[in-house]
């Protein structure tokens, strides 16, 4: 017989195992679906955004508080159910597409979701990549590791550094594998992510700082006048690391946004446009 394969993944499945195409673990605990409602602050002023409704535990929930929720679910028989489950609310609409394929709101946005694991960082990125976009906040439950690595001090991705510079992400609780259905391998965390109201760094200037951040970020652990070679020379190389308070051995990955913002003003001021490393486009 044929494995399956994973969608998103390429991982075969076992014999026997459920084909949870997208590392999709449903919630089953009331109390705790309220509290994530109640953590993401929905109103009736609210347009929320739901990527993998399942069968509508939290659907259910926040069509009772929303003004509008966006459900998007890719299997055709949760689909079914949530159409049956959400027929008496006009405030809800099922989106029956693969999350990754969706178009965000235009209006403003919150999201809360029980992500599909499998997918957490594609999502992320979706949401956060775009500084200019209508997403305002969110409660998002992924798979506590992810979260731990986002929400981390040291910074390890210059996409994570990117979000950073213009979204608050941590992590409000961690929630116990028991929760789910089937249950993960792992335990999960609620992660509150917040659009910052002041910002270092303009919304225009989004594409050369990920421009530097990628540049940098390349060797996280290493000091900082190795990552930022090629970009300053010597004596601004000296200049900057006064500014920042820091000695030549710091490591790039540990400095902190506001940091960050010096390092791009001081590339802005002293360092011509066309030395500015420029975003990878692969």
């Amino acid at each position: 017989m044929t494995k399956q394969i994973h969608k998103y993944s390429g991982k075969k499945l076992s014999r026997g195992e459920p084909p949870n195409f997208s590392g999709q673990h449903l919630m089953h605990n009331k109390k705790l679906l309220n509290e994530i409602v109640d953590q993401a602050n929905v109103s009736i002023e609210d347009t929320v955004l739901e990527l993998g409704a399942g069968k509508g535990a939290l659907t259910t929930v926040l069509n009772q508080r929303a003004g509008k929720v966006l459900a998007v679910e890719y299997d055709a028989k949760f689909v079914k159910i949530l159409k049956w489950k959400t027929r008496q609310y006009v405030n809800t609409t099922i989106i029956h597409q693969d999350i990754m394929n969706i178009h965000l709101p235009k209006e403003k946005f919150v999201v809360v979701s029980n992500n599909p694991y499998a997918i957490t960082t594609p999502i992320m990125k979706m949401l956060l990549n775009n500084p200019s976009s209508s997403f305002q906040r969110g409660i998002i439950i992924m798979e506590k590791g992810a979260a731990k690595r986002f929400t981390s001090k040291r910074i390890k991705s210059s996409y994570v550094l990117v979000w950073k510079m213009w979204f608050d992400i941590s992590i409000v609780k961690e929630i116990s594998r028991e929760h789910f259905s089937p249950p993960p391998r792992v335990d999960s965390a609620m992660v509150m992510i917040t659009r910052k109201k002041e910002t270092v760094i303009p919304h225009k200037d989004y594409m050369a700082f990920r421009g530097l951040a990628e540049y940098a970020l390349k060797k996280p652990q290493a000091p900082i006048d190795f990552a930022l070679q090629g970009i300053f020379t010597p004596p601004q190389m000296k200049h900057l690391r006064r500014n920042l308070k820091i000695n030549h051995e710091q490591p790039i990955g540990t400095l902190n946004e506001s940091q960050w913002g010096i390092v791009f003003k001081t590339m802005v001021q002293y360092v011509p446009r066309y030395q500015w490393p420029r975003v990878n486009k692969r």
